[in-house]
């Protein structure tokens, strides 16, 4: 009889060890930044080499790239995200105001801009969560980038049923 309670209070350790491992597993996945999310700096790199590509094809927004560095572009979209997302890096650009003033960037050139990035993310397969924290994060970028921004703008992120991500701006 002392055997078998004895049996039993062990199993119940190791029951309650291994549902501690899980919670406190869990509870490191909550707390773990958005950047390590995502896979830290190579993950992003690679977001962006794919987002830089395809927005050089998409032919609504190319030509606003005409006369850019894409070197830099890449490096500084890279620092971007990177500390956006709570990563150890430091945006060295300058504002998104500066940087876009006098381009001509319009309300319909920036949901393209934000539609290849969606693409790149899907085709990434980056999770739900962490694309609407992304999105999220860099979305209120709109109203520096954009010149004649609309004079109330709210971003909305939606999962469709099929799990795809839809960004409006209202």
């Amino acid at each position: 009889m002392k055997t078998r309670i004895a049996s039993y209070l062990i199993i119940s350790g190791l029951l309650l060890s291994v549902t501690g491992c899980n919670t406190m597993e869990s509870t490191a996945m909550k707390d773990k930044s958005l950047y390590d999310r995502l896979g830290g700096k190579p993950a992003i790199t690679a977001v962006v080499d794919d987002f830089v590509g395809r927005v050089a094809a998409d032919s609504r927004i190319s030509g606003k790239f005409t006369n850019t560095d894409i070197h830099r572009l890449k490096m500084l979209l890279v620092e971007q995200i990177c500390q956006a997302s709570g990563g150890p890096c430091t945006y060295t650009g300058r504002s998104m105001k500066a940087t876009h003033a006098g381009m001509g960037v319009s309300s319909s050139d920036f949901d393209a801009l934000v539609g290849d990035l969606v693409a790149t993310l899907n085709t990434l397969k980056v999770p739900d969560r962490e694309k609407s924290e992304l999105l999220g994060a860099l979305g209120p970028m709109k109203g520096d980038i954009v010149e004649k921004p609309m004079a109330s703008m709210h971003w909305q992120v939606f999962t469709t049923i099929e799990g795809s991500i839809l960004v409006s701006v209202v």
